[in-house]
């Protein structure tokens, strides 16, 4: 019989199932150290690892949208996977409205409480280690550098659009974002971009220079279309936190 290396007990308990009989199941202890594999697994960076959905504080004379997204947050976590089929979430809102800061609470919550595995993962980050892999003196390659993304059951991609656009960039958001999407995996985005469609048209250089970017100028109106099959928007508007005197740092 195995031995609990943290408790020192059996490493098992007896306890009644939904039918009545008695079952055995992991101790509290062995539980718990799995949750803390799965969240280790996650790679939540340090500064957002207290970022939970109870910690997701609503300041005075916030705008309306920020509660309605906790709201859609929550309830997401509570019907996840039946009644999300599939599909995801997409925080849309300015910087310092603590749009990272649900993600990550939806992540912790769906692997503490649904052992999802998840994996957080920086946008911009992820694109200079992709074009870093094409260094012939780097052994990682692209396909190790994905096949996380890909195979994440919940991926929270923090930042979209914060690379400068290119074909390259629009060809390897659309490889990340489409092979989710066949695949029927969750994502949760969060971008400080309008979700509006690509503009500029016969706008002149000045013109398109001084118009605020979309999301359709970042990624591509393709992807930006993908997105509505893939997500819930979740708009979210307000002042940065990050700025203000309270020092909010964890609205992330």
């Amino acid at each position: 019989m195995s031995v609990c290396s943290i408790c020192g007990g059996t490493g098992l308990v007896r306890v009644l199932d939904a039918q009545g009989n008695w079952v055995s199941r992991a101790c509290s202890c062995q539980e718990a150290e799995r949750e803390r594999r799965r969240l280790n697994a996650a790679e939540i960076p340090a500064r957002y690892r207290d970022c939970t959905l109870d910690s997701f504080e609503i300041y005075h004379e916030a705008d309306r949208s920020l509660g309605e997204a906790l709201l859609t947050a929550r309830r997401f976590v509570d019907e996840y996977p039946a009644g999300t089929a599939g599909k995801g979430l997409l925080f849309i809102g300015p910087m310092g409205v603590g749009k990272t800061h649900l993600a990550v609470g939806v992540l912790q919550r769906l692997t503490r409480e649904r052992g999802v595995k998840g994996l957080f993962c920086d946008y911009r980050e992820l694109l200079k280690s992709i074009q870093n892999s094409y260094n012939p003196e780097v052994r990682t390659t692209e396909l190790e550098l994905l096949r996380p993304i890909f195979s994440a059951e919940v991926l929270v991609l923090d930042d979209l659009g914060a690379q400068k656009p290119n074909e390259w960039v629009w060809d390897t958001v659309a490889l990340i974002l489409n092979t989710r999407y066949n695949d029927r995996q969750t994502t949760i985005i969060t971008t400080n971009y309008q979700d509006l469609p690509a503009g500029g048209g016969s706008q002149s250089d000045a013109e398109r220079a001084a118009r605020e970017q979309t999301l359709g100028d970042r990624i591509g109106d393709r992807m930006r279309s993908r997105l509505a099959e893939m997500c819930i928007r979740v708009w979210m508007s307000g002042k940065d936190c990050r700025q203000s005197p309270i020092k909010r740092a964890r609205f992330g």
